[in-house]
C-alpha cells in the first residue's frame, strides 16, 4: 500500500493507494464502513477531456470521506477493476465535484463482470457540489464570484491553503517534458504528486459537500431548486452520450474550404501591408493610412479593431454578413474579418468536429446545464451555441440519425412574455393571449395606428433593451436611430407599459437589500452589480427563460422523447426523429414545450427540416 500524508485546515487526511490484493480488501472494507456513515465521494483521473475519442482511456478511480482518500489503478485492470466496479455498484450515495463529466467517462470506460456504470445507475446516487456552489454564487472569479472549481471552493469553505491540484500537476507536466494537453495521458501512473492529488479531491469534495449544505441552508435555497438542477444535468448528459452523426465527408470539404478562403483574404490583406490579419496593430496603421477614421478604443487605450469596427469599415451586417448599403466597403476590412472568420470556424468547427468525434463517427457536444449568473445552458467541445444564428454552413455538418429528421424547436418570443408575466404587464398579456404580433402591437402603441417598419425595428429594440438592460444609446447603434428619438420612443414605451418600470425598481430594491443579489421567480440567486443593479431585470428574465427550457426538458423526458433529444441551444430544443413519423414528434414535443407561466402562455414552435441540422437554416440536406 501506499501512503500520502497530509493536513487540510491543521487536520491530517490520509491517500491510501493499493497494490496487492490484499490492500485492495482493506479498501474494500473500508467502502462497507465509510457506506454507513453518510455519502462518498468519487473522482476519476483521465487522459484528458475528448471521453468519446478513440485512445482515450480512465486511468484511476478515486473514493474518499473527510479522512482518507482511495486511489484505484484502473488502468492496471484485473483485480482493481474488479474492486472499484464492485464499489461503485455498492455505495448509496455519491459526492462528486462536476458529476456530468465523471459520469460520462464512467459511463463510457467503466464497465465489466456483469456490471456497467451508466449515467442512469450513477445520477440517482449523485450529490454534484458544483452544482451546489453555483446555487450559492454562479460567478467566477473575474466576475467577483468565488468560481465553481474544486480548488477556489475549497479555499474559500475550507482552507485557504488548499492544494491547486491543476497548477501544481501542470508544473509537473513541464518537469516531465510534457504539455497540459499531453500530460493528463502521460504521467506515470505512479508518480507521486498525481497520486496524492487525486486522493485529496475526493477528500476536498467530501468536506466541501458539507459546507456548501450550510450555507444553502443559511440563504434558504430551495432544496427542491437542487434536486431540479440535477434532474437537468442528468438529462444533459444523456443528450451528450448520444451525441451526433458527424458527415465527414461534408466536414472535412468544409474544412479545406475554410482554410482555402482564410488563405486567399489573406492575401488580400496582405497587399495592403497586413502580413498578419490577427495582429491589431498592423490593421490599424493599414487602415489610418488609407482614409479611414478610427475611434473606439480598448480599455489600455489602444484603437480598436475588434469585430463590430470591422464589420462597420467592410459595410457588414454583424450577424447577417449581409451588406448594409450603409458605405463603401472597405477592402482591407472586409478580406481581415473574412480571414479571420474562416479561420477561427475552422480551428473552432470542422476541426474540432473532426478531432472529437467517436469510433462510430459521432460527435458529443458537452451540455453544461448552468453556466451564466442566470443559469442559462451552454455546449462546448465544440462551442454550437456561439454560431450565428443565420448559419448553415457548419450546421449542416451533423446529421440525425439514418432514416430520421432534425426537428427544431423554439419558443416564441419567450424573453418578452417571460417579462409580461413576471412584471404582469396588463396590455402585453391581452397582446399575447389574442395572439397579436408583441412587436406591431407595441410600435402601435408607441407611435400609433400608422407605424412604419421603421418605428417598428425602434420598439423592437427597446423591447429587447428592456430584457437585456441596453439603454439609449445601446439601443440606438443597434437601430440607427438618433438618440434623442429612441429617447421620447422609451418614454412613450414606459407610459404604454408602466408595469415594466415599476417591475425593474420592486428588483432593484430587493436586490439592495439582499446584498446585492436578485432571487428569481424559482428562488435562484442572482448576484449583480453595484455599478449594474438595473441588470437585475435582465437576470430575472433570462432566468426564468432558461427555467422554461429546463422545464421543457423534463416534460419531454416524462413524454418518453429523451432519447430523440440531441442538444439545447438558447431557447432551441433540437431532436432526432423518424422521418415517417416527424409531424407526429413535433407535435408532441410542442405540446411538452407549452404550458403557462403566470397567466401567460409559454408556446413553442416545432420546425421539421432534413436530414441535416443545417437544413433548418437552409441547406439542401
Amino acid at each position: 500500500m501506499l501512503v500520502y500524508r497530509y493536513e487540510i485546515a491543521g487536520e491530517p487526511v490520509t491517500v491510501k493507494v493499493p497494490e496487492t490484493h490484499d490492500d485492495l480488501i482493506e479498501f474494500q472494507r473500508w467502502v462497507f464502513e465509510a457506506n454507513k456513515r453518510g455519502p462518498i465521494a468519487l473522482d476519476t483521473e483521465t487522459t484528458g477531456l475528448d471521453i468519446y475519442s478513440p485512445g482515450y482511456r480512465l486511468r484511476t478511480v478515486q473514493f474518499g470521506d473527510r479522512h482518507t482518500g482511495w486511489v484505484i489503478l484502473w488502468e492496471r485492470g484485473g483485480r482493481f477493476q474488479h474492486f472499484a466496479l464492485r464499489a461503485l455498484d455498492y455505495i448509496a450515495k455519491f459526492q462528486i465535484h462536476n458529476a456530468p463529466f465523471d459520469w460520462a467517462v464512467l459511463d463510457r470506460h467503466a464497465y465489466g463482470n456483469g456490471f456497467r456504470a451508466t449515467i442512469e445507475t450513477m445520477a440517482p446516487k449523485t450529490i454534484d457540489t458544483r452544482l451546489k456552489a453555483g446555487l450559492i454564487d454562479p460567478r467566477q472569479p473575474q466576475e467577483g464570484g468565488r468560481g465553481t472549481g474544486l480548488k477556489p471552493l475549497s479555499a474559500y469553505y475550507l482552507d485557504p491553503s488548499a492544494p491547486d491540484t491543476q497548477g501544481d500537476l501542470t508544473a509537473v507536466f513541464r518537469s516531465l517534458k510534457l504539455t497540459k494537453e499531453t500530460g493528463w495521458a502521460g504521467i506515470p501512473l505512479d508518480h507521486p504528486t498525481y497520486l496524492l492529488y487525486a486522493g485529496l479531491d475526493v477528500i476536498l469534495t467530501s468536506r466541501l459537500d458539507m459546507a456548501l449544505d450550510a450555507e444553502l441552508a443559511a440563504l434558504e435555497v430551495r432544496p427542491a431548486l437542487v434536486q431540479y438542477e440535477h434532474e437537468i444535468a442528468r438529462i444533459c448528459a444523456v443528450m451528450q452520450r448520444k451525441g451526433m452523426v458527424l458527415d465527414e465527408q461534408y466536414t472535412r470539404s468544409l474544412d479545406t474550404r475554410l482554410g482555402d478562403e482564410a488563405l486567399a483574404h489573406e492575401a488580400v490583406a496582405l497587399r495592403y501591408g497586413v502580413e498578419n490579419v490577427n495582429a491589431p496593430r498592423q490593421i490599424v496603421d493599414a487602415l489610418l493610412a488609407m482614409g479611414e477614421t478610427l475611434t473606439d478604443r480598448t480599455a489600455s487605450g489602444s484603437l480598436k479593431v475588434d469585430k463590430a469596427v470591422l464589420c462597420a469599415l467592410a459595410d457588414l451586417d454583424q450577424n447577417s454578413w449581409e451588406r448594409k448599403g450603409q458605405r463603401t466597403p472597405n477592402p482591407l476590412a472586409d478580406a481581415v474579418i473574412r480571414s479571420k472568420r474562416a479561420g477561427k470556424w475552422r480551428s473552432a468547427y470542422t476541426q474540432t468536429f473532426l478531432s472529437v468525434a467517436d469510433s462510430d463517427g459521432r460527435v458529443h457536444p458537452f451540455v453544461n446545464s448552468m453556466q451564466a449568473r442566470t443559469g442559462r445552458m451552454s455546449v462546448t467541445r465544440p462551442a454550437l451555441q456561439t454560431l450565428p444564428s443565420s448559419d448553415q454552413m457548419v450546421r449542416r455538418c451533423l446529421l440525425a440519425e439514418d432514416g430520421h429528421v432534425m426537428v427544431s424547436t423554439d419558443f416564441a418570443s419567450v424573453e418578452l412574455r417571460v417579462l409580461a408575466a413576471l412584471a404582469d404587464v396588463r396590455r402585453m398579456k391581452e397582446a399575447i393571449r389574442n395572439g397579436d404580433d408583441l412587436h406591431d402591437f407595441t410600435a402601435g402603441l408607441v407611435f400609433g395606428p400608422g407605424f412604419t417598419p421603421k418605428h417598428r425595428k425602434i420598439s423592437k429594440g427597446i423591447a429587447f433593451g428592456k430584457v437585456y438592460g441596453g439603454g439609449a444609446a445601446g439601443i440606438a447603434r443597434m437601430t440607427g436611430t438618433p438618440e434623442a428619438d429612441v429617447r421620447r420612443a422609451l418614454a412613450a414605451y414606459d407610459r404604454a407599459y408602466p408595469e415594466i418600470a415599476r417591475f425593474s425598481r420592486k428588483l432593484e430594491r430587493e436586490a439592495y437589500q439582499h446584498g446585492m443579489v436578485g432571487i428569481s421567480v424559482t428562488g435562484r440567486r442572482l448576484p449583480v452589480d453595484r455599478h449594474r443593479v438595473y441588470a437585475v431585470t435582465n437576470y430575472a428574465v433570462q432566468s426564468a427563460a432558461r427555467d422554461c427550457l429546463g422545464q421543457s426538458l423534463i416534460n419531454l423526458e416524462e413524454a418518453g422523447l429523451l432519447d430523440t433529444l440531441r442538444l439545447p441551444i438558447h431557447d432551441e430544443v433540437l431532436a432526432s426523429v423518424p422521418a415517417a413519423e416527424a409531424s407526429d414528434y413535433a407535435r408532441e414535443i410542442e405540446r411538452c414545450m407549452t404550458f403557462d407561466l403566470y397567466g401567460v402562455p409559454i408556446e413553442a414552435e416545432a420546425e421539421v427540416g432534413k436530414r441535416s441540422w443545417g437544413s433548418l437554416y437552409g441547406a439542401d440536406y
